[in-house]
């Protein structure tokens, strides 16, 4: 094999599942950003970045390339994908959602049918007062941004949403580039929240707003009767996981 057939790793991680510690050694002394015909590609020593499905890896703009080579600068004596969430969400639109973007769209229009934001807890009312606080300008953003308006309740029991709001959530997607989309589908399966990730996605919250408002919740419990070691550790990298999306979005915008 010569050293230009020689495959470029690039690893996916399971947050949810085990841990590989058999983690690749560093094969490259620099990582870096060039600008090509087709965009940005990221620069290993002197070879091009690909992706699992061996595409190489573009990006539209210099910024989002150096975020994702800063991942690659970053490892240590070996590489840990689940430290790199921007390549991970890059290589996923590119293999992915570039190629058929409907199950991310259809995720993302299932969670606007049951969004975090339309869930209020019975009580205590402090509880229900900080809910109503957060999420109802949400509530109010999306009715302007989208035409249609979704419907609160208290409780766990379903409340049906009209026909039209997961058309015009479906719409709307259908408009946004592969990378974007797959960040998008990042923070709404991690908030629980497609209204919070449409608002991040037009920048009508950022991301330090958008994580509070999806954590109402856990704040009033961390409040009342503190955190345990491993929750916070599971916060900690939910949190990580995140701001990369966040920052993505970002970047695209």
């Amino acid at each position: 094999m010569s050293e230009t057939d020689k495959p470029t790793f690039v690893a996916t991680y399971d947050p949810e599942g085990e841990r590989d510690a058999r983690l690749s050694k560093r094969f490259y002394k620099e990582a870096a950003s060039a600008e090509r015909d087709d965009g940005f590609a990221i620069i290993l020593d002197d070879r091009e970045l690909k992706t699992p499905g061996r595409k190489a890896v573009r990006v539209p703009n210099a910024e989002l390339g150096a975020a994702v080579a800063a991942e690659w600068e970053a490892q240590a004596s070996h590489i840990d994908p689940s430290t790199m969430p921007r390549t991970r969400i890059v290589t996923t639109a590119i293999d992915r959602v570039a190629l058929d973007s409907g199950p991310a769209i259809d995720e993302i229009v299932g969670y606007a049918g049951t969004d975090l934001v339309c869930y209020r807890a019975d009580d205590p009312e402090e509880l229900v007062a900080l809910q109503g606080q957060a999420w109802d300008p949400l509530l109010e953003w999306f009715a302007g941004a989208t035409g249609t308006r979704l419907k609160a309740t208290r409780g766990i029991i379903h409340v049906q949403q009209d026909d039209d709001a997961p058309r015009q959530v479906a719409d709307l997607l259908h408009e946004v580039d592969p990378i974007s989309l797959t960040a998008l589908h990042t923070l709404v399966t991690l908030s629980g929240s497609a209204v919070i990730g449409l608002a991040m996605l037009k920048g009508h919250l950022d991301v330090e707003a958008g994580y509070a408002v999806s954590r109402v919740d856990e704040t009033f419990q961390i409040n009342a009767w503190g955190e345990d070691q491993e929750a916070a550790e599971r916060a900690a990298f939910h949190k990580v996981e995140f701001d990369a999306a966040a920052e993505v979005l970002r970047l695209l915008r």
